[in-house]
């Protein structure tokens, strides 16, 4: 199995390339227009943006007009977040964004990110380091989630006026650092990696946990297994992406099956299910927006960028801001909640482009739903009483004091079978395309002058 993340091109020019386990955000793979889901109208062509620029200060800096950043987040207005902030802001909640390291020092990040830890062998130690092929995504991931911008205050919201604010934007950050893509001696298993980092983020208080990251098989290694019940069992929600066309993945890929987890699909501005920057499967259970994003680069820099990538952290910090205002409220109480609020799209009740509609935000903060005492998207601890009932409990053998621990031979070896099998064509004939790619982030790095858009190719 290869797990993947989204394709990339950051202010430093660097590539994203494939990941045994890769980020979810979508290449620039052109499609032709007829190759679209079903009832969607073909895109809309990408219009350049392009933003004035200030004249230099004393000191030689060009500055980023306030305006610049913040006014290309449309997802704040269109998506109900801005109304959302009137309830909630997600303070006292803890985020574990399981990725390749965050940038701690970002001006849009500082005193969210807190100390986590890296479970590759070859970070920091505390999950600041960008790691592997893709070494700003973390940092892009986190920004979306829980950034709080700079500059002054913003009057009548919360953080500041200037870059990149978060849906949840007094949340905070738990790095958990992975090394996925390029092969590099020293770096543990992606088999290791995974349950590590998922047993160290419930151990160490996350609430939600964020995994833009994914993989071109449905099924996964058995050694993740308890890592997964051993999150459910804490109470603690898990949001991955599902992947995306334009990166070679037709359907969602594990860990994006695993029953219980919170999956996410991507749309386009037009509310339409995006083709290249999402993809599609039964475990989708909510849908958002995935292309013409923005988020925080290392350095603080920004970069444009597409992909579920970017749509897991905006459930991620709906997640917060409603923990936050009910902290009562269990996991699966808040997946419901998420779920239960969506607006209908596509064929009427659950599909595979949009799962149970399209994310609001103020909905799913505001509104009542009838309480639920089972997970709506499913149990990993009942699935592997049917299809594991020789395992370990989770709670024997789930918790990692060690992020450095190896898991069993034979466990790592071993695979999952999907909860509920896909079918091998999609909805449009074709088959599935199985290839070690990464979901394929489209970035571009943001200056003062202009939006320059650098599509990243598939390797």
């Amino acid at each position: 199995m290869s797990v993947h993340t989204t394709r990339r091109r950051a202010l430093s020019g660097a590539a994203a390339a494939a990941m045994v386990l890769s980020f979810a955000a979508a290449p620039a793979v052109a499609m032709p227009d007829n190759e679209q889901p079903p009832g969607a109208p073909a895109p809309a062509p990408s219009i350049p943006v392009e933003t004035p620029v200030a004249p230099p200060p004393p000191d030689g800096k060009v500055p980023v007009p306030v305006d610049s950043i913040r006014e290309r987040e449309y997802w704040l207005d269109e998506y109900g977040v801005r109304d959302a902030w009137k309830e909630s802001t997600g303070k006292g909640v803890k985020i574990a964004v399981i990725d390749t390291g965050v940038d701690a020092t970002h001006q849009d990040l500082s005193g969210t990110v807190k100390d986590g830890t890296d479970v590759s062998g070859k970070g920091d130690g505390k999950g600041h380091r960008g790691l592997g092929s893709e070494p700003e995504h973390g940092t892009l991931v986190s920004s979306l989630a829980a950034g709080t911008g700079h500059g002054a205050d913003t009057p009548d919201g919360p953080g500041k006026q200037g870059g990149v604010i978060g849906v949840a934007p007094e949340a905070e950050i738990l790095p958990v650092s992975l090394w996925l893509g390029n092969e590099e001696p020293g770096v543990k298993d992606v088999n290791e990696q995974i349950p590590n980092a998922v047993r160290w983020a419930v151990d160490n208080g996350a609430d939600v946990i964020n995994m833009s990251v994914g993989s071109d098989s449905t099924e996964w290694p058995q050694s993740w297994d308890s890592a997964f019940a051993y999150a459910e069992e804490k109470d603690v929600l898990v949001v991955a992406a599902s992947g995306n066309r334009g990166s070679g993945l037709n359907q969602v890929g594990a860990p994006a099956t695993i029953p219980g987890v919170l999956t996410v699909g991507g749309v386009n501005r037009a509310g339409q299910a995006s083709w290249d920057s999402s993809s599609q499967g039964i475990s989708i259970a909510v849908a958002g927006p995935s292309e013409d994003m923005v988020g925080a680069m290392p350095g603080d820099g920004y970069a444009e960028w597409s992909g579920t990538s970017a749509t897991v952290p905006l459930v991620s910090g709906t997640a917060a801001l409603i923990k936050s205002k009910n902290p009562e409220l269990s996991a699966a109480q808040i997946a419901n909640q998420i779920i239960r609020t969506a607006h209908d799209a596509g064929e009427e009740g659950q599909d595979s482009f949009y799962g149970h509609g399209i994310l609001d935000v103020k909905a799913a903060v505001e509104q009542d739903v009838p309480d639920v005492d089972k997970n709506p998207l499913g149990s990993m601890k009942h699935w592997m009483s049917v299809h594991r009932p020789a395992a370990v409990e989770p709670s024997e053998a789930a918790s990692s004091p060690e992020v450095s621990e190896t898991p069993d031979t034979e466990q790592v070896t071993e695979e999952a079978t999907p909860p509920v099998a896909q079918a091998p064509l999609n909805e449009t004939g074709a088959l599935p395309v199985v290839i070690l790619a990464g979901f394929g982030l489209v970035v571009a790095g943001l200056t003062v002058a202009a939006v320059l858009h650098i599509r990243s190719m598939n390797r």
